[in-house]
Formats: C-alpha cells, sequence, structure tokens
C-alpha cells in the first residue's frame, strides 16, 4: 500500500484492472442473471433498443462508475456506458450519473448487480466525504480500516479514497500494527519499545505502528521511535497531552469511537490522522435509481 512513514496511500488509483476484480464481478453477474432473465425473455423483443439513465436521488459522492463500464464490458461489449459524472465528483438530487444506451435486455439484466456496486461504493464515498469535511480546516488525514466487507476491501478502500480520505494497510501483511491481544501474549507484556525493536528488525523496511491506551504507553513505545502510534479511545483531553509530549517526534493517529459529533474536538487535538471503521462498515447504500428514457 506504500509508505506509511510520510503518509498514508492518497490519490484514486484505479483497481479495476485487478484480476481478482474483473472475476469478482463477473461472479456477481452470474449470481443475479444466471442461465438468463426470464421475465425480460418474455416480455421484451430480442433486438429493443433503449437508452437508461442512472440518477442520484439525493447529494451524493460518486464512486464505482468504472465498474459499471466493466461490467458492461463483461456481459456485453456493444452496449455504450457514458459516464456524466466520474468518480470523486459531487452529485446532486436528480442529476445523471450514467447514461446506458443498447439492447434493452442487457440493460435490464445488468440493473441490479451495478446499482448494487453503484450505491455501496457511493455510500462509503459520500460519507467518508462528510468526515473530510468536518477536519478540513485542522488538514487532519481521515483513514478507513480494515472492517470491510469480505472481498470487497479493493473497491470499498477506493470508495474511501473517492470521498477524499486515504487508506490505512491494506491487510496484515504490509504494515506491523501492535494492538491490545498483540500486547497481553507479548513475553515482555510490559515493554513496548522492545516490541518495536523487535518488529523492525524482523521486518526492515516496513512501517510500524502501536496501539497505545495511557500516557505511560506512550512513553514506552515513542522511546523506540516507531512510525505511527495509535491512540486508542482515549478522551480528547488526553490526546492533547499525547500530541504535546510527542512534539512531533512520531505520527499520531485516533482511533474508537468516533463519529460525526465529536470528530471535530479530536481533530482539534493536533493528532495527524483519524481512523474510522463507520466509513466501510456502516455507510448506508447510496439513493440510486435506473430510468429507462425511451
Amino acid at each position: 500500500m506504500g509508505n506509511h512513514v510520510k503518509k498514508y496511500n492518497s490519490g484514486i488509483s484505479s483497481p479495476w484492472r485487478d484480476p481478482g476484480v474483473r472475476e469478482f464481478v463477473r461472479r456477481a453477474l452470474n449470481e443475479d442473471i444466471g442461465s438468463g432473465d426470464v421475465t425480460s425473455r418474455y416480455l421484451v423483443v430480442p433486438h429493443c433498443r433503449i437508452r437508461a439513465t442512472i440518477l442520484a436521488r439525493h447529494p451524493c459522492v460518486v464512486a464505482g462508475v468504472e465498474i459499471v463500464r466493466l461490467a458492461c464490458r463483461l456481459f456485453d461489449r456493444r452496449l455504450n456506458c457514458r459516464v456524466v459524472a466520474p468518480d470523486g465528483k459531487h452529485a446532486g438530487a436528480g442529476e445523471t450519473i450514467l447514461v446506458l444506451t443498447g439492447n434493452a435486455r442487457s440493460i435490464l439484466a445488468l440493473e441490479r448487480t451495478i446499482l448494487n456496486f453503484l450505491q455501496r461504493l457511493t455510500g462509503i464515498a459520500s460519507l467518508t466525504a462528510q468526515y473530510a469535511a468536518a477536519v478540513r480546516r485542522y488538514g487532519t488525514i481521515i483513514l478507513d480500516t480494515r472492517k470491510t466487507t469480505p472481498n470487497m476491501r479493493l473497491l470499498e478502500k477506493y470508495a474511501v479514497r473517492c470521498g477524499g480520505g486515504q487508506n490505512h494497510r491494506m491487510g496484515l501483511y504490509d504494515m506491523v500494527l501492535m494492538k491490545d491481544n498483540h500486547r497481553f501474549l507479548w513475553q515482555k507484556k510490559h515493554s513496548l519499545s522492545e516490541a518495536v525493536r523487535v518488529a523492525r528488525e524482523k521486518n526492515p523496511g516496513v512501517s510500524i505502528e502501536v496501539e497505545v491506551e495511557s500516557m505511560a504507553q506512550l512513553e514506552d513505545a515513542l522511546s523506540a521511535s516507531p512510525d505511527w502510534i495509535m491512540l486508542d479511545n482515549m478522551p480528547p483531553a488526553l490526546m492533547k497531552k499525547c500530541v504535546k509530549f510527542c512534539a512531533g517526534r512520531c505520527r499520531l493517529e485516533a482511533s474508537g469511537g468516533i463519529c460525526l459529533e465529536n470528530i471535530r474536538k479530536i481533530a482539534a487535538t493536533g493528532v495527524d490522522a483519524i481512523s474510522i471503521g463507520a466509513l466501510t462498515h456502516s455507510a448506508p447504500a447510496a439513493d440510486l435509481s435506473l430510468e429507462v428514457d425511451y
């Protein structure tokens, strides 16, 4: 996912060429379409052509239009998919996101699957944008977590980037992150600094982050100079003390119990980043619809 020492992953790089994503989309299409759309088979003539528009029912930040294009290519290459609102763009209520033109049976067969993807990813991007806007004045980074839908992590983390957030580690393999259970099982439970030194020795070049719950743990971990320290479920007053004590020697991430109602207070403490599991595990699906124009 990149080097965490300077910053977390940013930018809206596309996951659509990933072979795993293509196969995932194929499986999603097969799940819904199976042997064919029996309703359209008997009610829609074979060569009927239509134009259909995907609309936003409420203001949102778009994410996932490329997965619609990919689904169209995989199912019926003759379909034309015109993007009006690209990923990362704000769309107002009633505004057009995509226009599909081509065989009616194909478009109706794709409808549910492409809307499911688009609504899910746009919902994540829209919620992320709310959090990013709330802390913009402080310059705080909004991070996601690993609390993602199984097999959709690459797509959901992409949606976070569309909404103005950045990605925390992609998985267990690209960053050392010592949490409470690791502390419990660490043979030298009272020495986070030694744990950091051992982790760095065994994983050269890999960024190291340590979760702490008290000022004493912060002091211990900081003595070994990890790349990041996570302040877990701390009240803002204690976070502020940690920021002052750290004095820029290590980047600090706040985590735990964070919502739109309290995020400004947490950002005001001076932490570098705030991670929020709700971006992916609790984002409501965007309200989108596909309407046949003619």
